[in-house]
């Protein structure tokens, strides 16, 4: 065994090690276990947020974008500024209604705004079909990072089953206090690496930063721009779009937000998390710098564009803290997805097909279900393909849909009806399906378009459908939900 194969193990041990001592001193009742009994303050809230930025999807994915299409990498760092903005009106509003009507998961939130438990089940069901390709991109970079930190000596199939059990383990034993008790050591360390490795290889391999995109445009002259067609203009405006609505609409970083002790800690991360995304740069500077220096990947390989120029420049023990900084941004948002899952099958879905179910029933079903849900997508991980920003995308695609319906509901006077809601969900959820499976886009499915339409995100055209449905169906059944009576008149 290597040394880097000795540090990564040493980090996923010490990663369950935290989980199990978060748990101590708590009574892990489903309130604690999910939402931390809503006692976090600025840092811990800050931290799970953060895990959001700096995932594999960045870490391998960002890098390997860069390797791999150029100038369209850049809507990854610009989609993040512009959901902070959002998160500094919605979050406090969410946080606020949480707490006054004890919510627990995203699906509480539509089943108390639209007094409709069925819609709970199928927002839970969006949620964590969405959740699946987010996971496999987790477990698939926590696979290449060992696989390729041990020199081949471990398989990616061993090592998403033994990050699988890991992040299992600690998340049924300490829930979302596991979670971000590990943040802590995975932020300081990733902030190190891709700092140094953003720094460095530019240095070492072309003089500076500068000269490296010198060389790159020598070499590939339209690289670093936009392309005429596909990844174009209105693909990168459509995409930063679906995936600013869509930021918070992933059920664990929902869920994430009902942990803060008060609403102010959202608007002082609103304020500081741009800048802290800005170091986004350096870890596309490490996929710029190995377009010359480790040519040749392809397709899925892209990804492995940090981790094959690293190996090329460094020794195994550094080649051991990198590795083990990939797998902590696989481990943390991993560990929030799993419990997000397991908690809306089991409140938002069990608790309503079961309505005598005790509130100890409940709480043990969410915690058992953590490790089938982790089977079944580490099935998928292992079976599946497409490159990891892909896949995140398509995630990103069907958790937008709720975003309409979460906008209406926070103004004063809404006007969206239960049944709009579900009406636009599904019809925007359909197409996206349609298009994934069928294997289409917009500009094969409709080749009179003008480009600029054709080359629109499929989720920001599933998002417009799903507009239309909401407030039509809404406008119909306005009359209808008016002499139904109130959430509080069914409980007087």
């Amino acid at each position: 065994m290597n040394s880097a194969l000795i540090i990564i193990f040493a980090v996923i041990v010490l990663s369950i090690l935290l989980g199990i001592r978060a748990k101590k001193g708590k009574d892990m009742s489903l309130e604690q276990w999910s939402v931390g009994g809503r006692g976090f303050g600025s840092l811990f809230v800050f931290l799970l947020m953060a895990g959001e930025i700096y995932t594999t999807f960045t870490f391998l994915g960002g890098s390997g974008w860069a390797y791999g299409t150029g100038g369209p990498t850049y809507y990854i760092i610009s989609y993040g500024a512009i959901a902070y903005i959002l998160s500094y009106f919605l979050l406090p509003k969410i946080w606020k209604y949480a707490k006054e009507n004890d919510l627990l998961s995203q699906s509480d939130f539509f089943v108390a705004k639209y007094n409709s438990p069925y819609l709970g089940i199928f927002v839970s069901l969006i949620g964590v079909v969405g959740m699946v390709p987010y996971f496999i991109t987790q477990l698939k970079g926590l696979g290449l990072i060992v696989s390729q930190a041990s020199y081949g000596s471990i398989s990616p199939t061993t090592a998403i089953w033994i990050g699988a059990i890991a992040v299992t383990i600690y998340v049924m034993i300490s829930g979302i206090h596991g979670s971000a008790w590990t943040a802590i050591a995975k932020d300081f360390l990733i902030l190190a690496i891709v700092l140094f490795l953003g720094i460095y290889l530019p240095v070492h391999y072309y003089g500076g930063i500068h000269q490296m995109f010198e060389a790159i445009q020598a070499k590939k002259p339209e690289f670093l721009a936009l392309p005429q067609q596909g990844q174009s203009a209105s693909w990168f405006i459509s995409t930063v779009l679906l995936t600013a609505f869509g930021f918070y609409m992933w059920p664990h970083t929902f869920g994430s937000s009902y942990s803060a002790k008060n609403a102010n800690v959202f608007r002082k991360n609103a304020v500081i998390m741009p800048l802290y995304s800005l170091i986004l740069l350096f870890v596309f500077f490490v996929g710029f710098a190995a377009i010359l220096k480790v040519p040749g990947l392809t397709g899925g390989d892209t990804d492995l564009a940090l981790l094959k120029i690293s190996i090329k420049t460094f020794d195994p023990w550094l080649i051991g803290i990198i590795g083990a900084a990939g797998v902590l941004t696989a481990l943390v948002p991993g560990s929030l997805i799993l419990m997000s899952s397991a908690t809306l099958l089991s409140k938002n879905i069990y608790k309503v097909l079961h309505p005598k179910a005790s509130d100890k029933q409940v709480e043990r079903t969410a915690k058992w279900l953590v490790p089938v849900v982790a089977l079944i997508t580490v099935y998928y991980t292992i079976n599946g393909g497409d490159t990891i920003v892909a896949l995140l995308l398509m995630g990103y695609s069907l958790v937008t849909q709720l975003f309409p319906a979460l906008l209406f509901s926070l103004m004063k006077n809404n006007f969206v009806t239960k049944y709009g809601a579900f009406a636009g969900m599904a019809t925007g959820v359909a197409a996206v399906a349609y298009v994934t499976i069928s294997n289409n886009t917009v500009g094969t499915l409709l080749p009179f378009l003008p480009q600029v339409v054709k080359d629109l995100n499929v989720g920001i055209i599933a998002m417009i459908i799903n507009l239309f449905f909401l407030v039509v169906v809404s406008l119909a059944t306005k009359p209808l939900m008016a002499s139904q009576p109130t959430t509080i008149e069914i409980q007087k």
